[in-house]
């Protein structure tokens, strides 16, 4: 049960609108449910803030579909990542209203719910755009549309700071970077609000696949820098939507 709806039903409770029988037994729902092959976790977003997202890699598309399905059914977002091209496709024949994004590899149902939040998504380089555009879908997946910037890295050190007024009020800011991973110090150098740093497997053969960006931005100087997985675009983004979340809810709070 959201928020929203325990808070709604304890004021019927108390408005005698709701017997105590019923409210018990609406708030002793279960917290998961049991479909073909896999547990649905139906509380995530009352605990995590968000529903669950589904991993895409070694799921059939009909497990997806009944995931999907059941999530709709329930009111929540529905979102899929590491969906390659042609499991798109047959999850777009069977959801056609779905949106599949070739470069971001994620399939997710659209939502009518307004926009919300105030995030920022940079890139170093044009190579890191797949990762960024998962980090990209699931901000939208979310809610969020962010201020996207693109092809700043520090081989012409100019180009971020160019830009870097447009993320003057962001809550918060991701920056996905390959090769050396320097571009979230100097992010965090500018910024004054959390930056999450996303290292990418772009480089050459001593870049190992990204851990010499891991590496560099664990190590960044920059004070409000901290790191997710390598490629993890969508990891990047979850945390820096239950950021802006909370700065959402801290302003919809009265004051005193």
């Amino acid at each position: 049960m959201k928020r929203h709806e325990l808070e709604r039903l304890a004021k019927h409770y108390r408005a005698g609108k709701v017997t105590l029988a019923d409210f018990c037994s609406q708030v002793m729902q279960p917290k998961s449910e049991q479909l073909s092959d896999t547990t649905l976790d139906i509380d995530r977003a009352r605990r995590c803030g968000f529903p669950e997202v589904v991993f895409g890699e070694g799921k059939s598309v009909e497990t997806i579909v009944e995931i999907f399905s059941k999530q709709q059914q329930r009111g929540d977002k529905s979102l899929a990542t590491r969906i390659d091209d042609a499991k798109g496709a047959a999850l777009k024949e069977l959801l056609p209203e779905g949106i599949y994004h070739e470069k971001a590899r994620t399939f997710r149902m659209p939502s009518d719910e307004p926009t919300w939040g105030n995030v920022g998504l940079v890139t170093a380089g044009t190579s890191d755009l797949p990762v960024a555009e998962e980090a990209r879908e699931t901000l939208r997946w979310m809610g969020i549309e962010p201020v996207f910037i693109q092809d700043v890295g520090v081989a012409g050190p100019h180009r971020f700071g160019e830009q870097a007024h447009l993320l003057s009020n962001a809550d918060a800011v991701i920056v996905v970077a390959g090769m050396e991973g320097a571009l979230p110090s100097v992010a965090g150098g500018h910024l004054a609000c959390p930056v999450i740093a996303v290292p990418t497997s772009v480089g050459y053969g001593a870049s190992f696949q990204g851990v010499a960006a891991l590496l560099g931005m664990l190590n960044s100087c920059a004070s409000n820098v901290t790191v997710v997985n390598i490629d993890a675009g969508f990891k990047g983004a979850y945390l820096a939507g239950l950021i802006s979340l909370r700065v959402l809810q801290a302003k919809s709070q009265p004051e005193g």
